[in-house]
Order: C-alpha cells, then sequence, then structure tokens
C-alpha cells in the first residue's frame, strides 16, 4: 500500500506549539494534505497521553486512528475530495543535555512506540528521571545511549530515529554540541539506528556526501508546531500500514527496503533557518567557504558567526559536491501551496484571501501534495486560481529563486522574478 507518512510532529503541549495542535486538528490537517499516517507527537506528556488514550482506538497492528464520532466531526470540515483514512503512529520527541567526552552534548531524537501499554512504561521510566510534565518535548540529562538502551528495555519492537540531524544547537552532528558520527553518540548500540533526520536545513544530496551514513535511510519530517506545517516534508511508503511494516521499510537491512521505502518530499533546504552561515543582527550570510576566508568571524562586528548545516556538512563530508553513493534515495522538492499562493497574490500565507485559495484548490483537486507531486497542469489550470499551474510547473522543473536561511532567519523559495506577476496581469487585461 502506498501512503505519505508525517513522522515527526508535536501537539499543543509543546513549546512554542499552536494552542489548537491537538488530535482532531493533526487529522484535519492530514487529510488537507494527503497523508496516510502521521505522528502522534509529544506522548511522554502526560495530559497529552492522556488524550491519546482518550481519542484514539487501536486500528491496524501498531497503529491508532481517531474515534468514530471524532472523526465524523472533524470531517465536517474537510472537503470530500481530501478525505481519507489517517492513521497515528506513537512518537515523541526527547531533548538530551549531557556531559561527554569532555563536552556538552545536546540532541533530539525520536522514539516510536508499537503500543500504549509500552509507551506508558517508557513514559514511567522517564518520569523516575526528570520532569516530564513541563514541556511536550522534554529536556532530560540523559545520555542519547541510554536514552536507547530504555527504549529497548521498554521494548525491543520500539525504535529511535535522531532528530534533524545537522541542527547546530541540538542535533547528533551539531556543530555546537553534537558528535562527529552516529558511533560516537551510541557507540556499541549504533546498529539499533537504521534511520536518520534531515531537518528542514538539509537535503539527501548533503547526506549523500558522508559515506558513513550510506548505511542509513534518510527520512524527512515537518517537526510541525501547528497544523498549518504539517507535510512541509514527509516520507513515501509502499509497505503494509501497520508498525512493523513501517520499521521494516525503513531498515535498509530489509530484503524488500528498495520496494517498500520510496524516499521523501523535501523543503527547499535553504528555506531552513540554520542553512547557511551567518549573523542575524548584523544581517549577514554566507557560503561556509566565504566564512571559512574570514575566519568564520562576522565581518560587520567580528563576533562568531553561527555555523549553518552546510558548513557542518562540509567539515564531516568525505565526497566532494555532486559526487554521490552509487545508488541516491529519491527525493522530491516541493514547495508548500499557501507559500505559492502568497507569491501570487502578495499575501500572506495565513491571510484570509489565501486560505480561500487554498480551500478552493484542494477543494477542486484533493489534497495539497497530490496537488504539487501530481495533478496535470491542465487540470490545474481549469480551477482558474490566477497562475497557480505555471507556479507548480516551475516548482516541479526546479525554475525557482533562492534566498538562503541562516542563523535563525528562515530562507525564501520564490517562484516568479520580481514584478514578473503584475506584468502578467497587465499583459491579460491587454487581451
Amino acid at each position: 500500500m502506498k501512503f505519505i507518512a508525517d513522522l515527526h510532529v508535536h501537539s499543543k503541549f509543546s513549546m512554542a506549539a499552536a494552542k489548537n495542535f491537538d488530535l482532531e486538528h493533526l487529522y484535519i490537517g492530514a487529510s488537507l494534505k494527503g497523508i496516510g499516517l502521521i505522528a502522534t507527537g509529544d506522548f511522554t506528556h502526560p495530559a497529552w497521553f492522556a488524550e491519546i488514550q482518550e481519542k484514539l482506538v487501536p486500528a491496524e497492528p501498531g497503529l491508532f486512528r481517531l474515534k468514530d464520532n471524532i472523526s465524523k466531526q472533524c470531517n465536517k470540515h474537510i472537503p470530500v475530495s481530501c478525505q481519507n483514512k489517517v492513521r497515528f503512529i506513537l512518537e515523541t520527541e526527547i531533548s538530551s543535555i549531557y556531559k561527554k567526552n569532555g563536552k556538552t552534548r545536546k540532541n533530539h531524537n525520536l522514539v516510536y512506540m508499537p503500543d500504549i501499554e509500552t509507551a506508558a512504561r517508557f513514559n514511567g521510566k522517564l518520569n523516575a528521571l526528570g520532569n516530564i510534565k513541563s514541556d511536550g518535548r522534554p529536556i532530560l540529562g540523559l545520555d542519547a545511549k541510554n536514552l536507547l538502551e530504555i527504549m529497548l528495555e521498554s521494548s525491543g519492537n520500539s525504535f529511535l530515529i535522531p532528530a534533524h540531524i545537522w541542527t547546530p544547537w541540538f542535533s547528533v552532528l551539531g556543530s555546537k554540541s553534537g558528535f562527529d558520527s552516529i558511533e560516537e553518540c551510541f557507540e556499541d548500540l549504533s546498529s539499533e539506528i537504521f534511520a536518520l533526520e534531515t531537518g528542514l536545513s538539509s537535503d539527501i544530496p548533503m547526506n549523500c556526501r558522508i559515506s558513513s551514513l550510506d548505511s542509513r535511510t534518510l527520512i524527512s519530517n515537518s517537526d510541525a508546531h501547528s497544523p498549518f506545517f504539517i507535510g512541509r516534508n514527509a516520507n513515501i511508503f509502499n509497505t503494509e500500514l501497520c508498525f512493523s511494516g513501517i520499521k521494516s521499510a525503513l531498515n535498509k537491512k530489509d530484503i524488500n527496503h528498495d520496494k517498500t521505502w520510496l524516499g521523501t518530499l523535501d523543503l527547499y533546504p535553504e528555506e531552513g533557518k540554520y542553512h547557511m552561515d551567518g549573523h542575524r543582527k548584523c544581517g549577514i550570510c554566507l557560503h561556509p567557504f566565504e566564512s571559512i576566508a574570514n575566519n568564520s568571524l562576522c565581518p560587520v562586528c567580528s563576533r562568531p558567526l553561527t555555523l549553518g548545516v552546510l558548513h557542518r556538512v562540509e567539515a564531516l563530508a568525505d565526497r566532494p559536491p555532486g559526487v554521490s553513493p552509487e545508488k541516491v534515495p529519491h527525493f522530491q522538492y516541493i514547495i508548500p501551496l499557501a507559500e505559492i499562493l502568497s507569491e501570487i497574490f502578495n499575501k500572506g500565507p495565513k491571510t484570509k484571501t489565501v486560505q480561500r485559495q487554498y480551500d478552493l484548490a484542494v477543494e477542486k483537486l484533493g489534497p495539497e501534495l497530490d496537488i504539487l507531486i501530481n495533478t496535470p497542469l491542465e487540470k490545474i489550470a481549469d480551477t482558474g486560481i490566477f497562475l497557480l499551474d505555471e507556479a507548480v510547473k516551475r516548482m516541479r522543473n526546479k525554475e525557482i529563486h533562492i534566498s538562503p536561511g541562516y542563523d535563525g532567519v528562515f530562507g525564501r523559495i520564490k517562484v516568479f522574478n520580481p514584478g514578473e506577476i503584475n506584468i502578467i496581469k497587465q499583459q491579460r487585461k491587454k487581451k
């Protein structure tokens, strides 16, 4: 069975998360995007875990669905064209801050559990070690290897995936507090790590420059803190819709991996807020080669630059740019539909103008990701939405303009040249 999955999201109990980020809105958001499997996020938080138990019921082995009465109410907010079954997988993100090999380490890891009972045991063990109530993504003074041990003791069927592995501040390979290899972090348990999350600021080609990552599946998720961002990065499976099927598909050692794992859908990594080197206060954004030439100091204030994901990849890469392993995982760049409409109509992506056009598009064409990837351009044109077909064509052909992100500033991806939309409007008026 082919389906799209977003395996890393949060909940209303996470810091800086939307107040409406509940299971109902996870379901609605997944439906509008065309996602068949979505993570619950934050199952370690007691109040959220209680909601999971209250509102979800078992579906296929190891997966869950909304109770019928709840999903029926949710479907009132979803066009018929987007209504489909949505499944949930138990997932949480743990922030570990600890000392190892004489250095403070800060990394985030994703944990997946096959059932409520196992998740409850795992939560109980973490609760004895630290505060899991203060945030949906708890901060624990727990070595990542020990976290993996606790998870495996809870259930050998569960699995752990290091999150956004290149983010400077909180990741396993991050420049500020990470390691130089997966093995350095997880030691003798490294074989249990069969997948890695690339994060918003990196993509498959960047990760393929590090040969030590070749043996692990590279996944891509939204890390959404609100319904709006669900599915901005996602994964494509072609496997049995169940916990064990997903786990097997992610493991390259599985004999069917090439058939069951179909790759990722990704934002352009330049859109991530830690892609390039830079200094936000001075408005400085530099390519790693430029920052290296300047001793990694800001050319304006002479303070240290925040070194981005691309810099860190350059530091650890043992392959030059453009050189990849013999078999490169499939990936496809996308630009969220709301961002495309925002550019076309020159309005914010969350404005009523853009929301009306978005609603029209999904009502007539179906889920967002299908529109971006598969829907024929002629059919998109038939909606009457100004320039949407042209914008999607350019996105698919990678005819885009990039202003990369740096030091916490999100990058911008545009499909039209400055002033081009107004010129097209004037030309069409004359006709």
